[in-house]
């Protein structure tokens, strides 16, 4: 239950750093690039151009793709710092009983407390010894019993606080309800998250659901064999160990590698898909980016007005309706009040006029001026 809360919280923190760092580390990232490529005194791509986005989007796709491989490998880093039971006795996998045993005697003979605190004589390095041995033994304990090595290669060293457990459905029935617990609450945590607008998933939210589940099947798969997976045994280990440096993995460090990636994965995604998602339709980028639903709105509102208007214009033509002589007349009235306007409100025609009388009430007596 501790391991399943500290994987809730890494994956809590991982959210966190996920929401802001892309973007800050972009943000710098491309501020530093344009001042170097960029001579002195040359204009740089200002923010909403479509060079700056250009620039932006691979810049951050880059951000993004290196910080998902970093924390995979920071995963891993941690997981190896921690180590396994055969790493600290030295065995390989497929030890025997007799091969562990024989390995807990020497690593026992050397660093037995009582053998440490005679040369040394310091508590310090008398307390650090009792460690030691106690994990040298405990891991011992652990994989020659044939139940409690079949239930560490699948939890990991939290069944050693298991007291209550001797049988391997025991095992089954405290570690499968502890490593669902990690399924129950991401799914919520990714439903609430999609829900508020905090992460969005774009063209990739059903494939979320399908990786999610094909997890959860690999895993309750894993932990309900008697067997070691054979992709483990005959691809994986086989790999790291002939052309890495990297130890060969157990079934429960495997299965804790494929949960930390593929939350990082999701979350990923999740930053990417705005940048992947498809341009938008011609009908829309030629109307500016309007809802082709409003225009369809205002057009319809535009004819409705012109309609009023024709109506209103009738009423008032209607006293003249019949005489030719008074509608034409009437017409070209209107005609030269709306160009006498025109002309008088253009402010060129009126500072035109008023040169004009200005210069032709120079010299005239007082009371002409006015």
């Amino acid at each position: 239950m501790a391991a399943n809360v500290n994987v809730s919280l890494n994956n809590i923190f991982s959210y966190v750093g996920w929401t802001f760092l892309p973007n800050l580390v972009t943000g710098w990232i491309q501020a530093i690039y344009y001042g170097i490529v960029i001579r002195a005194g040359d204009p740089k791509p200002q923010p909403g151009t479509p060079l700056y986005v250009k620039h932006r989007r691979r810049i951050h796709i880059t951000v993004v793709l290196a910080y998902l491989a970093y924390t995979i490998y920071e995963a891993d880093y941690w997981m190896r710092q921690a180590g396994d039971f055969y790493q600290l006795l030295g065995v390989p996998l497929d030890a025997d009983d007799r091969v562990i045993k024989s390995r807990f005697r020497r690593l026992a003979a050397l660093h037995h407390p009582d053998k440490i605190s005679s040369v040394f004589g310091s508590d310090r390095d008398t307390g650090a010894a009792d460690a030691y041995f106690v994990s040298l033994k405990t891991a011992q304990d652990a994989l020659t019993n044939p139940v409690k090595r079949y239930a560490y290669e699948r939890f990991g060293p939290d069944i050693v606080q298991w007291q209550h457990c001797s049988t391997v459905k025991d095992y089954l029935w405290a570690g499968v309800p502890s490593a669902s617990g990690f399924y129950i609450g991401s799914f919520f945590l990714m439903i609430v998250l999609g829900t508020l607008g905090y992460v969005n998933w774009g063209r990739y939210a059903k494939w979320r659901y399908l990786t999610f589940t094909a997890l959860c099947i690999l895993e309750m798969y894993i932990l309900t064999r008697t067997y070691t997976p054979p992709v483990l045994t005959s691809v994986i280990n086989p790999f790291l160990t002939t052309f890495t440096t990297h130890p060969p993995l157990l079934p429960f460090q495997l299965l804790h590698l494929a949960r930390k990636s593929t939350f990082t994965l999701f979350i990923a995604l999740s930053q990417l898909s705005s940048i992947f998602a498809p341009p938008t339709s011609p009908t829309s980028s030629s109307n500016g980016g309007i809802d082709p639903q409003q225009l369809m709105r205002l057009e319809q509102m535009a004819k409705g007005s012109d309609m009023e208007t024709v109506r209103l214009l009738s009423l008032e033509m209607s006293p003249f309706a019949g005489d030719e002589g008074m509608v034409k007349e009437l017409r070209g009235r209107v005609r030269d009040w709306l160009v006498t306007n025109t002309i008088r409100a253009d402010p060129e025609v009126r500072d035109a006029v008023g040169r004009a009388l200005g210069r032709r009430r120079v010299g005239a007596p007082p009371g002409a001026r006015q």
